[in-house]
């Protein structure tokens, strides 16, 4: 999700997360951590999580590591904090469970100085409630405000964004509710359905022309969408013409799948209609290229994977980064032990 703010004399474009580091990295320290904070990736969370798990003696096996994160992240992401979980936890023994985890989840961080990325947006919407004066500041400085994949946003960044555009109310979101798949990921699809709600003066512009797709492909996702409930009514349409009709494959599982694809490409390309390098497969996840790579190996079609591992990932990196980290804040003990 991107944020660009428009101030008297400058543009500051920047994902949610970016915006609200260089904020934190100057302000921060009104709620008591010191500027210059490490920030956790997923790693470093897990190992916080499973010396935690250890030393309260959960059963890992009963509360797995990673779903508890899950149900902070997803607490973070709705404003909860540590005391309120734990009060809407009685009577419930997993999530009383939960609530003393993520209790001393808070305290290790702050202890080590750091945050994780849920918490870069949770401590600058503190910071703007707690501080009149940094929200004003900030107001000023994001006069016209442009939200993108606003289907996208959850409630913390719904109630950063409300703050930083209530002095002036100069705020444009764009998003499309049917494009809305983040739920699991925190995502609030009434953000962008209760828009008007929120903002009555609103003015609501529909992009329903398509510059990119034929009508014949636009005809089969209108009939898809249209089945959605609670939705913004919209009609997609193109001036490209009707183009060719769309073809459709169902597959019990991902290797009868793969297998298709390998034997077509192979097929088209042996009979001269194409060349391998007209061919490029489409995924989702990196995990579904593993089982295509198979296929095309077994079929000897030559091939190459865009992308990979990532980066900052890679062991010889993050133990570069430990380093970095250790030098520039001495406190965090999880970059010090690495």
């Amino acid at each position: 999700d991107d944020i660009v703010g428009y101030g008297s004399d400058s543009i500051w474009v920047a994902t949610f997360h970016s915006t609200c580091v260089r904020i934190l990295r100057r302000h921060i320290d009104r709620l008591g951590f010191d500027t210059n904070f490490t920030i956790y990736d997923t790693d470093d969370q897990k190992t916080v999580m499973r010396e935690i798990c250890k030393r309260l003696q959960i059963d890992t096996k009963q509360f797995p590591e990673r779903r508890i994160l899950s149900m902070i992240s997803h607490a973070k992401n709705e404003l909860i904090t540590p005391e309120e979980y734990k009060l809407n936890a009685e009577g419930d023994y997993g999530r009383n469970k939960v609530a003393q985890v993520y209790q001393e989840y808070q305290n290790v961080l702050r202890k080590n100085n750091a945050l994780d990325f849920d918490d870069l947006l949770v401590k600058a919407v503190e910071t703007f409630r707690n501080c009149p004066e940094v929200l004003e500041y900030y107001q000023d400085r994001f006069q016209y405000i442009m939200v993108d994949e606003y289907q996208d946003t959850n409630t913390v960044q719904f109630e950063l964004i409300r703050l930083l555009a209530q002095k002036y109310r100069n705020l444009c979101v764009v998003g499309d509710d049917d494009q809305s798949i983040y739920k699991f990921r925190g995502a609030n699809i009434r953000n962008i359905l209760d828009f008007e709600k929120v903002y009555p003066d609103a003015k609501v512009v529909k992009l329903e022309q398509n510059y990119r797709s034929t009508q014949m492909v636009l005809d089969a996702a209108n009939a898809v969408i249209g089945n959605n409930k609670g939705r913004k009514v919209k009609a997609l349409w193109t001036d490209r013409g009707d183009g060719e009709r769309l073809h459709f494959k169902q597959f019990d599982n991902a290797y009868e799948e793969a297998d298709f694809i390998a034997g077509d490409v192979f097929r088209k390309c042996h009979s001269g209609e194409i060349n391998y390098r007209d061919c490029a497969v489409l995924y989702r996840t990196n995990a579904q290229a593993r089982i295509l790579e198979e296929k095309f190996i077994m079929s000897s079609i030559p091939y190459d994977v865009v992308g990979g591992t990532n980066f900052y990932s890679r062991r010889e990196i993050k133990d570069l980064l430990a380093y970095l980290k250790t030098i520039d804040n001495g406190r965090d003990d999880l970059a010090v032990r690495r």
